[in-house]
């Protein structure tokens, strides 16, 4: 389980999308009732990031286990980018209502992005191979 190459890039998936619960994605100032105020954009400053982000570590963890069944984990897999695509761009949305930066932890958020390509690909190659064995029998 733990060997195969995409159960490492899930893992990965799975603590940077905690790590974003932790990290800020954005800091800057924002125009309140009492002036500007300091503003610090992660996943749970809004409902719906904090659900999906939630969805998200947990859909990474449950993937890891379901190794036996490698399409099932591939079109998870292909659900988890989509997932991290729509976080993505609520943090975008959410961020274009303040003034300020990128902080330098919003790369755990690309990070789930990128584990979770990276382990689709793992998954289509070990597919890909063991059609080739089935074949050579």
């Amino acid at each position: 389980m733990i060997q195969r190459k995409q159960s490492l890039w899930l893992l990965l998936s799975t603590v940077c999308a905690f790590l974003s619960y932790i990290l800020p994605f954005f800091s800057g100032t924002k125009q309140g009732a009492n002036g500007i105020e300091k503003a610090l954009v992660d996943a749970t400053s809004t409902i719906p990031v904090m659900i999906l982000t939630g969805l998200s570590l947990l859909l990474s963890l449950v993937t890891i286990f379901l190794f036996k069944d490698r399409k099932l984990q591939f079109r998870l897999c292909i659900g988890g980018v989509l997932l991290s695509i729509l976080i993505i761009a609520l943090y975008f949305l959410e961020i274009r209502k303040l003034s300020g930066s990128i902080s330098l932890s919003a790369i755990f958020v690309f990070a789930v992005l990128i584990g979770y390509i990276m382990a689709a690909a793992g998954v289509h190659k070990d597919e890909k191979l063991v059609k080739t064995l089935d074949r050579l029998r």
